[in-house]
């Protein structure tokens, strides 16, 4: 006689709801990783447009670096003008040019500020701002290793090759000027270039001449403010305080974090003061 064994019912019904258990949460975790790689745009990671627009911040961020600094840097050495005017009216002109060729196309950031209060507002997703960020990093360090390439070495150690530091107000007050100076730029230039409405209204060339005073405005706050000779006024761009600081090092990295912390600390600041923002413009009807 041949014996059958007939397995209990829940001889099967067990392991196939253990398998069902672990495939459930397989599905939950591969839900959760795509939900958090889609909330920080990562499919950006494989846009040719977004490496496009990172080359032109790397380029643009270049040009930028070494244009500006030998500009202060002749202003700074010349004899017959005030630096203290010169020198704003030289970040004025060159940012205003540089912004009105870069923002069709890449949004003309050129500094981890800008890209770090887009990200923060939703302008830009948070993968192609640690793009953008990484490639003004890349940008600031090959502008000013050419500054260096060319700069006589004596001028380059007069003035640090442009870099960046505390010496002659401190870490504290420098901390402090590059908050508030950060701050203002924020809130004149980006409280404009943000709004969407505006920007029609007054066209790219107002646009980028009020983000360019701004900016202005506040190198020639800080180099007023003090009156101390030995500071170079705010960074207002953390990757141009990195380039000379990786190339020349020296004093250049006492107290470089200043200019990182008081951009990021500004940044926060102003977009938590963006959400209290009216969020319709009062407009004159009838003369009222």
């Amino acid at each position: 006689m041949e014996l059958i064994i007939i397995p209990h019912e829940t001889d099967h019904k067990l392991p196939k709801a253990a398998g069902n258990g672990v495939a459930n949460r397989s599905m939950e975790s591969k839900s959760l990783a795509q939900r958090f790689l889609a909330s920080i745009g990562a499919h950006e990671y494989f846009s040719p447009e977004m490496w496009r627009a990172s080359l032109t911040e790397l380029v643009a961020t270049a040009c930028l670096m070494f244009t500006l600094t030998t500009s202060i840097i002749s202003c700074l050495d010349s004899h017959g003008v005030d630096p203290k005017l010169l020198v704003p009216f030289a970040v004025f002109i060159i940012a205003f040019l540089f912004l009105m060729v870069t923002v069709p196309l890449s949004g003309g950031h050129m500094s981890p500020v800008f890209t770090f209060i887009a990200a923060l507002k939703g302008i830009i997703t948070p993968a192609r701002a640690s793009i953008y960020i990484l490639m003004q990093c890349v940008g600031s360090i090959l502008g000013f290793l050419t500054i260096k390439t060319v700069m006589d070495h004596n001028a380059a150690q007069k003035y640090n090759l442009g870099g960046c530091t505390t010496y002659g107000v401190g870490t504290q007050t420098a901390l402090v000027l590059e908050f508030v100076c950060t701050f203002v730029v924020l809130f004149v230039g980006v409280t404009v270039a943000f709004d969407k409405k505006r920007c029609k209204e007054l066209g790219l060339t107002t646009v980028c001449l009020v983000v360019a005073g701004a900016m202005a405005l506040a190198v020639f706050v800080s180099i007023t403010v003090t009156g101390k000779s030995g500071y170079a006024s705010v960074g207002l761009n953390p990757a141009r305080c990195l380039g000379p600081a990786l190339l020349q090092g020296g004093i250049l990295w006492d107290g470089h974090w200043v200019f990182w912390v008081g951009s990021i600390l500004a940044c926060s600041v102003y977009y938590c003061f963006s959400l209290t923002l009216p969020k319709e413009s009062l407009t004159l009807v009838d003369g009222e």
